[in-house]
C-alpha cells in the first residue's frame, strides 16, 4: 500500500483534483513560445515557473534523503532564466522525472509530522504555480 503522503503530491501534480487544474495539467498542450511568453517585463514565465517546480521537488526531495545540494541536474537554485531559447519539453520532462523521484524517497520515509507537513507544503507548492500557469495563460489569451 502506498504511503498516505503521495496521495496530496500526486494530486497536485498529475491527478484530478477538485480545484482545478493540477500543475502537470496546467502545462498541456502549451507551446515552447506560449511557456516563454512574459505578462511585463521582469515578470516570471510558464517556462520558469515549470523549472522552478522541478528545483522545490528536489529540494522537498533532498530533505527525505540527505542528499546533498548540488545534484540538480540545471546549475543554480531555486529560478532559472528561460527566454525561448532551449527545450521546453526537455524542461517539462524535467519536472516530471523530479516529480517520480520525490514520490519514491516519499513511499519509503516514515509517516511523522514533519514529513507530512513537508509533502503537503509541496503539494500546496504545486497548486499554487498551477493556479499562476492558468492565470498567465488567460492573460496571454487575452492580450
Amino acid at each position: 500500500m502506498p504511503s498516505p503522503l503521495i496521495v496530496p503530491l500526486d494530486e497536485a501534480f498529475v491527478k484530478q483534483a477538485w480545484h482545478g487544474p493540477n500543475l502537470r495539467g496546467s502545462l498541456r498542450g502549451l507551446t515552447s513560445e506560449q511557456a516563454a511568453w512574459r505578462p511585463a517585463p521582469g515578470r516570471h514565465n510558464i517556462w520558469e515557473l515549470t523549472v522552478h517546480c522541478a528545483y522545490w521537488k528536489y529540494a522537498v526531495r533532498r530533505r527525505f534523503t540527505g542528499e546533498k545540494r548540488g545534484s540538480f541536474p540545471l546549475t543554480g537554485s531555486n529560478w532559472f532564466a528561460r527566454d525561448g531559447e532551449g527545450d521546453w519539453a526537455g524542461d517539462v520532462r524535467l519536472l516530471q522525472v523530479q516529480h517520480a523521484l520525490l514520490r519514491d524517497a516519499v513511499a519509503t520515509a516514515p509517516l511523522t509530522p514533519k514529513n507530512e507537513r513537508l509533502i503537503r507544503g509541496a503539494a500546496m507548492h504545486d497548486v499554487y504555480h498551477a493556479g499562476r500557469i492558468t492565470l498567465l495563460k488567460r492573460l496571454m489569451r487575452d492580450q
